[in-house]
């Protein structure tokens, strides 16, 4: 077992340097710093009651559905944080490039990506075209947390199934008692 974990964090710390020291521009400097907070805390909490509020009826079951996903998404995320005390990448790994004031918790799983798949899949239901939207983006904001030298590949994978799930689990439930 420790052969394959071995193995596995060797792949996705090379998968890590190249997103964070090969991929270095300018240009992509200012739009992972600018698409990470579109998974933090304001814009998903945010965007989620805006359309709760100011939306028609359909949508609005989808967003408490998304509402609903992105609190219960969070549930695990704070249980492995505290089960699974991983360092940060770049704690870790020598001339990981990050930002001034970086985050000092827990690496796993990345919370910005759970957040803002766990927001997208309710509201991917409402109108399946905003999916080719709503899904680059969102693979934006778990490739800036490499970019950015706070995740590791495996923390944002873990994130997107977080996500990905709760939103589905969401949808269910409204689904199931409310009927909509």
């Amino acid at each position: 077992m420790a052969r394959v974990t071995g193995w596995i964090y060797e792949k996705e710390c090379r998968l890590f340097k190249w997103v964070n020291n090969r991929l270095q521009h300018r240009l992509l400097d200012r739009y992972f710093n600018a698409i990470t907070h579109l998974g933090g805390a304001t814009a998903t909490i945010i965007t989620t009651l805006l359309i709760l509020l100011f939306a028609p009826d359909g949508a609005r079951m989808f967003a408490a559905a998304g509402f609903l996903s992105l609190l219960l998404s969070h549930i695990p995320v704070a249980i492995s944080k505290k089960c699974y005390p991983r360092k940060r990448p770049y704690l870790m790994i020598p001339g990981t490039k990050t930002f001034s004031h970086p985050l000092k918790d827990h690496s796993f799983p990345s919370g910005h990506t759970t957040a803002v798949f766990s927001v997208i899949i309710p509201l991917s239901l409402i109108h399946p075209g905003l999916l080719w939207i709503l899904l680059p983006l969102s693979f934006s904001v778990g490739i800036s947390r490499m970019y950015l030298g706070l995740h590791y590949p495996t923390d944002v994978l873990a994130g997107m199934m977080l996500g990905i799930s709760s939103g589905i689990f969401s949808v269910f439930l409204i689904h199931s008692y409310i009927g909509y």
